[in-house]
């Protein structure tokens, strides 16, 4: 009974840190929505699940930090950030 248990809440724990981390950032917005409109703070939740409410570091601001916000942020200024994953092929 007791090992059941803790395995349950292991794995339930797993679920929460993967739904954090590996989630799209379009399905964990959806998730904090979701959960913000049956009474959750939808801030706490924002921040848990690193979608940042729509602005600040994810959004091509340059400048992040507690102080920025989505009005602060031009985006004819703002380059969003690009990744470039080099293939070496070896034949």
């Amino acid at each position: 009974m007791w090992q059941e248990l803790i395995v349950a809440l292991i794995v339930a724990g797993a679920a929460v840190h993967f739904s954090t981390k590996y989630l799209p950032m379009a399905w964990r917005r959806r998730i904090v929505y979701t959960l913000g409109k049956r009474g959750f703070n939808e801030m706490k939740l924002a921040k848990f699940f690193k979608t940042n409410g729509g602005g600040g570091c994810g959004s091509g601001c340059s400048s992040c930090g507690p102080s920025t916000t989505a009005s602060s942020c031009d985006s004819k200024s703002a380059t969003p950030k690009q990744r470039v994953i080099k293939l070496h092929v070896q034949r």
